[in-house]
């Protein structure tokens, strides 16, 4: 638990102990300061933190009042679960990316790995293949749920790691995406509830915020995963429809959960009755010699939608991914009929080829070693270069690091100053809806640090420097 989540658990006690009566005046943010011996960043962080949990009220002028409903002491848990009745995230996530899509600038935000890791030139001779005997009835064919020869082939890479799915559960979609949201919409209406971790893939909240749908954002931490406690607590308090989690190389932690804890999990929402959407994108970028199961292993009563795609292992242009749905497909197909109608006909047939050719294992063996190279190369220089008082998260899988920043410190104002200077990070403000992570950035570690890198990690140290010096 951070500082300024400590001070406010401490007043939500004192609260709920009768310390502070409802309309008891607080002490003013200078006072919580010399009483604390926190910084004036962390106290007003706090306060603001139990506003906006109705724990207590600013009066203009005046100062900070418990609120006429106070908090009982079960309140403990809106540290770890974050309600958000709306969730407004795509404008900010929307102007990070924009700024880090010049091609001239280091890509430390991206989301995708070193697209020169990927057997380019193999994929476009199977795309050139496939152009050539290519028929009018590609497109129908191709149409929900989508190529049966590729179909099958995810099926039995289901199969080579102990998992039944059958082809016809199988939706083939235009990328993890489109696999995602279409698994949130047919299972979710407008005003339902629905749990993501904290942090989280932006790409969940943007999903939430397009669906109207409302978050619970459960915490989650870089060495253990997702708090299977405040989960619990989360999924006893509220109607949940749905879970939107990532149980391995997590995005953007780099987490993965042990075997135990995804038997847990899958328990937990089968006694509720929740349907979890597993997005698991990074699973076949491991650094050990097996590949850990997703938690969908563990689900003998089908509440599993397993979502995946070729984009982070394979070829990032051709936006296929799949859903592996159950007895959601139905639904699910209908639902890209009226929407995106179909993923493209051409790159499916070219996966069909280049799968044919038994090469997708050898190119990952070595795209998994090459990954791990950098990532310690990376995170060499990240020890090396960056102050004392930054930590450094990291994980044996994937190739995302989780940067912390001593806590007074604001890494979107670091992402705006490392773009002036042609790099971009991604700022722990795209992975939530509140402050909790406002001194964290994602790092992608899949580059090689050649010259340009080297003078970006370079750069970026002394930003931090300086920011550290005001």
């Amino acid at each position: 638990m951070k500082k300024y989540q400590q001070l406010a658990q401490q007043i939500i006690d004192q609260i709920a102990l009768g310390a502070w009566l409802a309309g008891d005046k607080l002490p003013s943010l200078r006072e919580q300061v010399a009483l604390s011996g926190m910084s004036f960043m962390t106290v007003s962080h706090a306060y603001q933190m139990l506003e906006s949990q109705g724990v207590i009220v600013a009066r203009p002028q005046s100062g900070y009042y418990v609120a006429s409903r106070p908090a009982t002491r079960s309140a403990i848990a809106p540290v770890k679960v974050t309600r958000d009745e709306a969730v407004d995230i795509n404008t900010y996530i929307f102007d990070v990316l924009q700024a880090s899509a010049d091609s001239t600038v280091v890509p430390f935000g991206s989301a995708f790995p070193d697209p020169r890791l990927f057997p380019l030139q193999q994929l476009n001779r199977s795309l050139a293949t496939v152009s050539k005997t290519a028929t009018a009835m590609s497109v129908i064919e191709n149409l929900p749920p989508g190529n049966e020869a590729l179909r099958h082939a995810i099926a039995r890479r289901y199969a080579q790691h102990g998992m039944q799915v059958s082809p016809d559960e199988i939706v083939i979609t235009a990328g993890a995406l489109e696999a995602l949201n279409l698994s949130l919409q047919a299972v979710t209406e407008p005003g339902d509830w629905v749990i993501v971790e904290n942090p989280c893939f932006y790409g969940a909240l943007q999903a939430l915020e397009r669906l109207r749908l409302k978050a619970l954002s459960v915490a989650t931490d870089p060495q253990n995963g997702i708090d299977l406690v405040a989960l619990k607590q989360a999924l006893n308090d509220y109607p949940v429809k749905a879970c939107w989690l990532m149980t391995n190389a997590q995005n953007p932690l780099g987490v993965t959960l042990s075997q135990q804890k995804k038997q847990q999990l899958v328990e937990l929402l089968q006694q509720h009755n929740v349907t979890l959407i597993e997005d698991d994108v990074y699973s076949e970028l491991y650094y050990g010699r097996e590949r850990p199961l997703p938690a969908r292993a563990y689900d003998a009563q089908g509440i599993t939608l397993h979502c995946s795609s070729f984009s982070k292992c394979l070829v990032a242009g051709f936006r296929i991914g799949w859903v592996a749905a159950g007895k959601h497909a139905r639904r699910i197909q209908q639902l890209q009929l009226m929407s995106t109608l179909s993923a493209s006909s051409p790159m499916q047939l070219a996966l069909v080829d280049y799968l044919a050719t038994k090469r997708y294992d050898t190119h990952l063996r070595k795209l998994r070693r090459i990954l791990a190279e950098r990532k310690q190369q990376t995170l060499q220089a990240l020890h090396q270069l960056f102050p004392a008082e930054v930590k450094i998260h990291h994980s044996e899988s994937g190739y995302f690091v989780w940067v912390e920043l001593p806590e007074y410190m604001d890494a979107s104002v670091l992402s705006e100053q490392a773009i002036a200077h042609k790099i971009s990070i991604a700022p722990g403000k795209m992975f939530t809806t509140g402050g909790a992570w406002h001194n964290y950035f994602r790092l992608n570690a899949s580059w090689a640090l050649g010259e340009r890198e080297q003078h970006a990690v370079e750069t970026l140290a002394n930003l931090i420097k300086n920011q550290m010096k005001e």
